[in-house]
């Protein structure tokens, strides 16, 4: 007499498991590229609202700087390119310092990017008092994208502060 299981018993089990694995393998190359396409969009999402926070904070500095008597347009720029210099290739930013005196008024406010280019520009120590002056920097997504996409090509990240020269 044998004790145990006999060896057809084994196989069929042994069978059951290799066949069990195969489905493992075939569910997991289901998932896994969904899995990873949610957590590099979860990643870049994560990235892209850091560069409008770095954006917005850079400009907004600047500004601080530039309400100040005596600070010109190239070191308000600066100042921008010093934050963002860590985070960022500071040769794609494009930076712009404007009159921001349509605000004041009743005149369209601009709402493109290509808008606030066509403002008028200001140099900071030529500026009245009360004035109002914007600082805007601009940004290609695919420049800071951590895999480029070429349907993004036309989108531009900016960030942009507005205060008054003292």
């Amino acid at each position: 007499m044998v004790r145990g299981k006999s060896s057809e018993a084994r196989n069929l089990k042994t069978r059951k498991i290799l066949r069990r694995r195969g489905a493992t393998l075939v569910e997991f190359s289901i998932v896994l590229p969904v899995f990873l396409l949610l957590v590099f969009g979860i990643i870049e999402y994560g990235r892209l609202q850091m560069t409008v926070n770095l954006l917005k904070n850079a400009c907004r500095q600047a500004s601080r700087l530039g309400t100040t008597e005596g600070v010109s347009t190239s070191q308000a720029i600066t100042r921008v390119t010093q934050i963002l210099g860590p985070a960022m290739n500071t040769d794609d930013v494009t930076v712009l310092v404007k009159d921001a005196s349509v605000f004041d008024g009743d005149g369209a406010l601009p709402v493109t990017s290509s808008d606030y280019a066509a403002l008028p520009t200001l140099e900071l120590t030529d500026a009245e008092p009360r004035q109002l002056f914007l600082i805007r920097a601009d940004i290609a997504y695919n420049d800071i994208a951590l895999i480029p996409w070429q349907w993004m090509d036309g989108m531009v990240i900016s960030g942009q502060a507005i205060m008054r020269h003292e």
